[in-house]
């Protein structure tokens, strides 16, 4: 309870962030506006703004509700989690579609406080999942000593990056596979073994 005054209204959030949703998927986000989403929630705007203070807020909620809490996969089998710390990045990216990735990211860069929540949503969750996975395998000995672990998740993350800015290329879970195949390749300590304890008996093709 907000001291001096009335509890939030949780049913509010919901056909609000629902409305946006809604609205994402029916016509994307450029023309999404929060006069928009208060007719469809059925609420008023000083309601929406009350919460949310203006559209990119609004957006970086719903997503934040889409992905939830990223956790990273600790199976023990470093060519399974990292497979696994990988598809949550490209599902973190699909799960609002890059055609409006960029508008985003652009309506966001010119405020500060909106960059910081734009990162905390959608880039840093994904990528420390990647980076403690990275971590443990370095711990059991599955990594060389001198992995640089900040460069081989930026390796990791261009390619869902890339590839769904772009749209030039899928990302299957074939194609994450074969990325986290082709990089342990060059970083194992023991190549045939992480393949093995991860029941992969075909090579790099």
């Amino acid at each position: 309870m907000r001291q001096g005054g009335r509890p939030r209204d949780t049913h509010i959030d919901e056909a609000v962030l629902d409305a946006v949703s809604a609205i994402l998927e029916e016509t994307g986000y450029r023309t999404l506006a929060v006069e928009q989403v208060a007719k469809r929630a059925e609420v008023s705007k000083t309601a929406v703004y009350r919460r949310w203070p203006n559209r990119q807020s609004l957006v970086l909620a719903e997503l934040r509700r889409r992905l939830g809490r990223v956790v990273a996969p600790d199976t023990g089998c470093t060519l399974c989690d990292l497979t696994e710390a990988l598809d949550l990045f490209a599902r973190t990216f699909t799960c609002m579609g890059p055609e409006f990735f960029s508008p985003l990211l652009a309506d966001c860069s010119a405020d500060p406080e909106l960059r910081t929540t734009f990162m905390e949503t959608l880039f840093d969750p994904p990528r420390e999942a990647v980076r403690a996975t990275l971590s443990l395998a370095l711990e059991r000995g599955d990594l060389r000593e001198d992995t640089d672990l900040t460069l081989t998740v930026d390796t990791l993350a261009s390619l869902v990056h890339y590839r769904l800015l772009f749209g030039h290329a899928p990302v299957t879970e074939d194609e994450i596979e074969r990325a986290v195949l082709s990089l342990l390749s060059g970083l194992a300590r023991d190549f045939p073994a992480l393949q093995a304890k991860a029941g992969i008996t075909h090579g790099l093709e």
